[in-house]
């Protein structure tokens, strides 16, 4: 857009008349794009599978067809319908990534893993139908505030002083086993002690668990978090069919998983390198911002350029009803947006003028508007029936940043021409005051 806007600077084009032309043009694509869009259900697993496969297309992840639907599954599990909307917070997928296996081995974990084990040896390594407490706070007996000091005149005293400090921690282990919990997590540290008892009583336990990772274990097992181990009750209980400690890639793992309809999950990726991985985990999220983005907005266009092509297309149609040099900033605007089917038309080691011209015609005489750059053919195909389709905001957002970027630097391109007219013409400031540069910045 800059380059075709600088173009009507060198003929003389204000750049007033440019942002105006620009300004109608936005409005006018945004108009285009909602007819030419065509609505989904929100539902419809097949066309969100596509929209993830067009996403991840071109981003040298292997396996793309299995990435796709486990981000699809795992975008529809965290999903809520609230006050009539469905919500979709992102954050709720947590993505793992473990080297040492085919990509096509990656799977959704409909729960929680983190990388972090059972703290004593003695626990048990795997729970069936686990009963999950979140602790907050730490599992050990708390320093003072102030500086104190203890004088001890006799052994027994001593002894009282540690047998105080073990029952207290006792107390702490015998609420949790009071709840029904076989599977603790906290957010803190743990004592050595209240180890050895919670091993002695059943409890499996993990320390330092990361606070994203805590809320996440909320909203995936339905357990609260509790701030103090004494308020702890049966209530505050969350459930998973199993909790079992895995080494992945040589490193202990903890797979809290078969929660029921979990609000949380995780996406554990596979690859043979941490390059393949790293590429891999990029287009996921590509693929999880362009599904959710489908979901809420349940419209969709075509992609290869096709849209861009038909919005160019109108878009000259709709300059020729406006006239004036406003006319030409539209379709300035017009031919800036043909630079995606020519782009892509390179990458396909196709004539990219040729391919202009062909999209050109058969999208002026409304030969479908589906009609873009098939990258795999190197031909001119119906985007629709290949099924490449992208969500409409994903097309509107790009074409409204760059028209609002593209003003901004204009504006700012005008300012400093009347500043430098004003030095070349005003040499020194007026008695008055700014009179003269001011003139000259206006």
């Amino acid at each position: 857009m800059l380059e075709k806007a600088e173009k009507l600077l060198n003929d003389e084009i204000h750049p007033s008349v440019i942002i105006k032309g620009y300004k109608l043009a936005q409005k006018k694509t945004i108009e285009i794009l909602n007819d030419v869009s065509d609505p989904i259900d929100a539902k419809d697993t097949k066309i969100l599978n596509q929209i993830a496969m067009t996403t991840m297309t071109g981003k040298s992840a292997e396996a793309e067809e299995v990435l796709a639907k486990l981000v699809v599954e795992a975008v529809q599990q965290v999903s809520e319908e609230i006050g009539g909307k469905i919500v979709i917070d992102k954050d709720m997928i947590k993505i793992e990534k473990k080297e040492g296996a085919p990509m096509s081995a990656s799977e959704l974990i409909r729960g929680i893993v983190i990388d972090k084990e059972v703290v004593h040896p003695g626990m048990p390594k795997r729970i069936t139908d686990a009963k999950i407490c979140l602790i907050d706070s730490a599992l050990e007996l708390k320093e003072t505030n102030t500086d104190a000091q203890l004088q001890i005149s006799d052994p027994a005293q001593l002894q009282a002083f540690f047998d105080k400090e073990e029952e207290m921690l006792k107390e702490m282990v015998a609420k949790v086993k009071a709840s029904g919990a076989t599977l603790m997590l906290c957010q803190k540290g743990i004592d050595d002690l209240a180890q050895h008892y919670l091993s002695k009583e059943g409890i499996a336990a993990v320390r330092r668990v990361k606070k994203s990772d805590m809320e996440k274990l909320a909203k995936a097992t339905g357990a609260k978090i509790v701030t103090r181990v004494q308020d702890l009750t049966k209530s505050d209980l969350g459930y998973a069919k199993s909790a079992e400690g895995r080494k992945i890639s040589s490193e202990e793992m903890l797979f809290i998983e078969g929660c029921k309809n979990p609000k949380s999950v995780t996406l554990l990726i596979r690859g043979s390198t941490s390059h393949i991985i790293d590429e891999a985990e990029r287009a996921v999220h590509d693929a999880l911002g362009t599904v959710t983005t489908a979901i809420k907005d349940k419209k969709v266009v075509s992609g290869g350029g096709s849209t861009e092509m038909e919005l160019a297309v109108r878009l000259k149609n709709y300059a020729k009803t406006i006239g004036g040099r406003e006319q030409l900033a539209i379709e300035a605007f017009a031919e800036a947006l043909e630079i995606i089917p020519r782009a892509l038309a390179e990458t396909a080691g196709m004539d990219p003028i040729d391919t202009l011209v062909e999209l050109r015609s058969k999208h002026s005489t409304k030969q479908g508007k589906g009609l873009g750059v098939n990258v795999f053919k190197g031909t001119v195909d119906d985007m629709i029936k290949n099924k490449v389709i992208e969500p409409y905001s994903v097309k509107a957002q790009a074409i409204t940043s760059a028209a609002e970027v593209t003003e901004m630097i204009l504006r700012i391109d005008d300012i400093i021409k009347g500043t430098s007219k004003a030095r070349d013409t005003g040499g020194g400031m007026p008695p008055g005051g700014m009179g003269g540069g001011m003139d000259g910045m206006m």
